[in-house]
């Protein structure tokens, strides 16, 4: 697949999680956020690091979609990335910002180091 065609399966798969959650569709999420975890991987597999191709989604509609993209490209965009983590847990509500804010708690903590 092409990158941009991982992107947006990526944004697809994203959608479907926060539809699943939404309807406390568990083993739904749970594969929905595997399948997300594979297309970021292979990514960061091409040459370069493509993950940077998560960047745009920073200003995608869906809080999902933005919350999964800023967890991604902590690696090849940090400060970026925190930032707009920081936004998240500042002005979404459930499930977005609290695990917007349990990412920074771990990065503060030196639990989660992003790779």
């Amino acid at each position: 697949m092409s990158v941009g065609a991982l992107v947006q399966r990526f944004i697809e798969l994203c959608l479907g999680q926060y539809e699943a959650e939404l309807r406390g569709e568990l083993a739904k999420e749970n594969r929905l956020i595997k399948d997300m975890f594979a297309v970021a991987d292979e990514l960061k597999t091409r040459p370069g690091d493509q993950r940077t191709a998560f960047l745009p989604l920073y200003d995608h509609p869906n809080p999902q979609v933005r919350l999964m993209a800023a967890k991604e490209t902590l690696a090849v965009a940090p400060k970026e990335a925190r930032q707009l983590l920081e936004v998240i847990r500042a002005t979404e509500e459930s499930p977005q910002g609290p695990d917007a804010g349990m990412c920074l708690w771990a990065l503060d903590q030196g639990i989660f180091e992003p790779t």
